[in-house]
């Protein structure tokens, strides 16, 4: 009898607990809960900052995984994920080739996803490939690699292109992403949630990876094919597309991912990378919602869904800040630290320092990497970063080579700032860490151009108009100044381009046919070519040799020091600032010194004086149909005189009515005349 019992007791408890697992698993279905980062660029180690006198704590991966554990404790089974941009940005981005020292962080914190950037191209494929390689070895241990989906590579095209370069790239970088896994999407199931996750990478994305020497399909249409594959596969209860497109908060609904959105209207949820946007709150469009966290590591990104008939409902959304208030997780932090004794190892040892080698102390305040370049004028970190170019450029002359007359860097480059108190040569490679030179090695290298005394002026024009509409053409510069005047005709904008000393005093008058001794970074100088073309003809700047020869191929152009090595743009900052005096950066560097003026005047003078070939031209679309439009009124004005001179006057006590009473009597007396 007690065996009976005991048996159906069992039996009533097995129910019970499929029945409840059953309810749990329908609950959890209901419940969508994803972290989200993206525009990490290597910020995997926590920053450290004095701010109003004390020190201020941001990011890190560390502090990620705090953050996931104590939402998983809350939402078990949330889903983490990148979209993109994930390496390129601190020194750890030096060991990105040989130790995949980023993608492997990544995975020890647990990230489920991550899609590629245009940055994790700036190694060119060979460099990415070998990252991947390195990456799919270390897969094989203990820890999963985070799921990697990218989706609009053209394959077919870069295998076929006649370039030899763009079809080695190709082979290259597909067999060691096909030995990683990476695929055009992936389903990862959680708590019972399958989550179908896909990458892109946008237009502007592209079109900012030339090193990737690849082929790609359109973001929004190759979307449209993964999503028509996902649904006939089936197998998903919510699409999640890592779009490393990006929105634009000056015009939100033009946006990329705006674009995707409305196109692709069964994604459930775009992760926008990118465009380093916060949003602080989800953006829905149909019933697709658009979120991003910024860059960095500053903020992680939570949102929780509710499925609501057959789509999902925003039920929580927040940007959780990275800072002192989160403790950073010690096994992540061990990891790091690994890898940070790796950097200064294999890379600032060659140079002669490490990461925490302090150049200078600094007590100005410089203006916030996520602010630089938002507002039109000169910034004091510009021309600091300016300054070291054009001084390191001129200690490095061959020969009889020229004088360099200044430097140009635009805002887009510059991926970090310098908080007060002590100033690490890590600090300034955080400033300008991006690219590689021809030697393969970190960092991209000064270049030698001339320009043309117009073309200064079609780059000062770049920025006194374009960069309203594209913060990353903001510039700054050493040696040349100019004035902006925004209430000027579009595209002449800017007068009075001079060469100036440090303290913004004319040295010199700029001769439109002399050629100008330039020095920049070779991404920079590369970019300067493109203007002609984004222009349509309208600027046009062709970098050339000391000859005057366009320059076709820039690596010839490299600047080296005087042992032959290539002159990094994050080692002549570090430098500039390590030979300061008293080992302290100066208060000069604490105020702006008329580099750039801004003179938004309505006097008709400025208006109008120093009108450029842009300004004549569309004067003269202006007026010639103006000039048509007075010529057709002469004519219709000597038409009625003439129609006057036959008929007479309109108001003239012979003309209008009373002309015509007078020509009826007239007609009238005539008729009497003629009966009689």
């Amino acid at each position: 009898m007690n065996k009976k019992i005991k048996i159906v007791f069992s039996v009533l408890l097995m129910t019970a607990f499929i029945f409840n697992s059953q309810k749990v698993l329908g609950e959890s279905k209901k419940t969508v809960s994803i972290l989200f980062t993206h525009d990490m660029h290597s910020h995997i180690d926590v920053e450290r900052n004095m701010k109003d006198g004390k020190e201020r704590e941001s990011g890190g991966l560390a502090k990620v995984k705090t953050v996931k554990d104590r939402t998983e404790d809350r939402y078990n089974g949330t889903f983490l994920v990148d979209a993109g941009d994930f390496a390129m940005g601190t020194p750890f981005q030096t060991v990105f080739r040989e130790r995949a020292s980023e993608l492997k962080t990544m995975a020890e914190v647990g990230f489920d996803a991550t899609t590629l950037g245009n940055h994790e191209f700036d190694y060119r494929a060979k460099g990415l490939g070998r990252m991947f390689e390195e990456a799919a070895n270390y897969n094989k241990g203990r820890t999963k690699m985070p799921s990697l989906v990218a989706g609009n590579i053209d394959w077919k095209k870069s295998f076929a292109d006649k370039n030899k370069m763009i079809s080695e790239n190709a082979k290259v970088l597909k067999k060691s992403m096909d030995k990683y896994g990476v695929a055009d999407y992936s389903i990862i199931e959680k708590n019972g949630v399958k989550m179908a996750v896909f990458g892109v990478l946008g237009r502007e994305a592209v079109e900012n990876a030339p090193a990737a020497g690849l082929k790609f399909k359109d973001f929004v249409s190759r979307a449209k094919e993964i999503v028509k594959e996902i649904k006939k596969n089936g197998g998903y209860d919510i699409i999640v597309c890592l779009s490393h497109s990006g929105t634009d908060e000056k015009d939100f609904d033009k946006s990329e991912d705006v674009e995707l959105a409305k196109s692709v209207p069964d994604i459930d949820l775009i992760v926008s990378g990118h465009s380093h946007t916060e949003l602080k709150e989800a953006k829905t469009v149909g019933s697709t919602h658009i979120v991003s966290c910024g860059a960095y590591n500053h903020n992680i990104g939570h949102i929780v869904l509710k499925k609501d008939g057959e789509r999902y409902r925003i039920d929580k959304y927040e940007l959780i800040k990275l800072d002192e208030s989160v403790e950073g997780d010690k096994d992540i932090q061990k990891v790091v630290d690994r890898f940070k004794k790796n950097v200064d190892n294999d890379f600032f040892k060659k140079y002669g320092y490490s990461s925490n080698t302090v150049l200078a102390k600094n007590e100005n305040k410089f203006t916030d990497v996520n602010s630089l370049g938002k507002k039109q004028g000169e910034d004091p970190l510009g021309n600091l970063i300016a300054d070291s170019y054009l001084d390191i450029a001129n200690k490095n002359l061959k020969g009889n080579e020229p004088k360099y007359d200044l430097s140009l860097v635009p805002a887009g480059v510059i991926r970090g700032s310098l908080g007060t108190g002590k100033i690490t040569a890590a600090d300034a490679f955080n400033i300008s860490s991006l690219g590689i030179g021809e030697d393969e090695k970190v960092g991209y290298p000064l270049v030698s151009v001339y320009l043309t005394g117009k073309e200064l002026k079609a780059v000062a024009e770049v920025d006194g108009t374009v960069s309203d509409k594209m913060d990353e053409a903001r510039l700054y510069m050493s040696g040349l100044g100019y004035t902006i005047n925004r209430n000027r005709l579009f595209l002449n904008r800017v007068t009075d381009v001079r060469l100036i000393d440090k303290e913004g005093n004319t040295t010199g008058k700029i001769d439109n046919d002399k050629l100008y001794h330039v020095v920049g970074g070779l991404y920079s100088c590369q970019m300067l070519s493109y203007v002609k073309d984004q222009s349509h003809g309208l600027l046009s700047i062709e970098p050339k040799d000391k000859n005057g020869n366009v320059i076709k191929d820039f690596n010839k152009h490299i600047i080296y020091d005087k042992n032959g090595n290539e002159i990094k743009e994050w080692y002549a900052l570090a430098t500039y600032i390590d030979n300061f005096k008293n080992k302290e950066i100066p208060s000069y560097y604490g105020k702006t010194h008329n580099r750039k003026i801004i003179d938004d005047s309505w006097n008709p003078i400025k208006l109008l004086k120093q009108p450029n070939h842009i300004f004549v031209m569309l004067l003269g679309i202006i007026l010639i149909p103006v000039a048509i439009i007075i010529g057709i009124i002469i004519l219709i004005v000597k038409r009625r005189r003439n129609r006057v001179g036959r008929y007479g006057g309109m108001f003239n006590g012979r003309s209008g009515f009373y002309g015509r009473k007078s020509r009826r009597k007239s007609r009238l007396d005539k008729r009497k005349l003629w009966r009689r």
